[in-house]
């Protein structure tokens, strides 16, 4: 399975950005697909996830300003981030839960991250 991230960039605060993950290898459309973000010093923590139902679950956080989404004949999930925060600056990890082609079992997928700078 791949999971791999683009959009990431630095931006000044109140600025927008969009992040997207295609993924491959894996059963996309009944995968759960999301963000997780580490800043440096801490741990990852969720942003948002999407299930193969289309059901969301957002962080408080970034509530009301992030927006996640998916389009299965793509194979991708995105990530639109309006209001950016200099707190949102951080390396943003594509995840995925599902299993691959011809495998029955779950397992978890991560993609390399990619980094958002956010300045005040």
């Amino acid at each position: 399975v791949q999971l791999v991230e683009s959009g990431g960039d630095l931006v000044q605060a109140g600025g927008s950005l969009r992040l997207s993950c295609v993924a491959s290898g894996i059963i996309f459309s009944a995968a759960t697909m999301g963000w997780y973000r580490q800043a440096p010093g801490k741990e990852r923590e969720l942003v948002a996830t999407i299930t193969g139902g289309f059901r969301e679950n957002v962080a408080d956080s970034v509530k009301g300003r992030f927006t996640i989404s998916r389009e299965n004949a793509k194979y991708t999930v995105n990530l639109q981030m309006n209001s950016l925060e200099p707190d949102d600056t951080a390396v943003y990890y594509c995840y995925a839960r599902g299993s691959r082609w011809g495998r029955s079992y779950v397992s978890d997928y991560w993609g390399q991250g990619t980094q958002v700078t956010v300045s005040s």
